[in-house]
């Protein structure tokens, strides 16, 4: 299998992440979607990265469609199959989707000219990080994992969305929620995440917030 995407998508980590945690083989090509290769455009018609190619050749995309058929191949599920924990973890990966969302519309819009940039989309993006930040913090259960006694998708996700957060949007978070900085401060010791840790990203997260 081939992985299709930019080092620091975080969309893409997502996915890197998943692959290191159960050693699934495939191969990781770096590439953005307007890359001269043109691998990304012509495999996924939105044009967007991850894009998963199969070993028979089949498509994939769209990092939570890839996350769960990657689940299902081989060793314990990091997605449980059915009964309550399985929405479970499925309601924290949509919370982390929506956080790298809006941290995403957010950059964009601050890479604008100044002269094009609306201040109304970046202060209605930040309102939604602040927001999810705090739900995030106050639904947190046990000490190490947010679904159950072990580390699944939910850890995964919101860990990459909650670094993301610190590369794109450094902020003061970690002070407001502090125990779910200290959350965050176990799960990214994780090999799967200091193998996946963007360039740059290292700065942001050694920075004080």
């Amino acid at each position: 299998m081939k992985l299709y995407g930019s080092l620091t998508s975080p969309y893409v980590r997502k996915v890197r992440v998943l692959v290191k945690e159960k050693g699934i083989a495939c191969d990781f090509v770096v590439e953005g979607p307007s890359d001269p290769a043109g691998h990304v455009a012509a495999l996924n018609p939105l044009g967007k990265v991850p894009v998963l190619v199969r070993d028979d050749n089949e498509v994939l995309f769209d990092s939570p469609l890839i996350l769960e058929y990657l689940d299902s191949l081989a060793g314990q599920p990091l997605i449980p199959r059915d009964g309550e924990m399985r929405w479970q973890v499925l309601r924290w990966h949509a919370l982390a989707q929506g956080i790298l969302d809006a941290v995403v519309i957010r950059l964009l819009e601050v890479r604008r000219a100044a002269d094009k940039q609306s201040p109304e989309v970046v202060t209605h993006q930040e309102a939604k990080i602040i927001s999810a930040l705090k739900f995030a913090d106050s639904a947190r259960k046990g000490p190490a994992y947010l679904v159950g006694d072990r580390f699944s998708v939910a850890d995964l996700a919101l860990g990459v969305a909650l670094e993301y957060v610190d590369f794109r949007f450094p902020h003061d978070w970690r002070d407001r929620h502090p125990r779910l900085a200290h959350w965050l401060a176990g799960i990214s010791t994780r090999g799967s995440f200091a193998e996946t840790t963007p360039p740059g990203m290292e700065r942001s997260l050694d920075a004080p917030h």
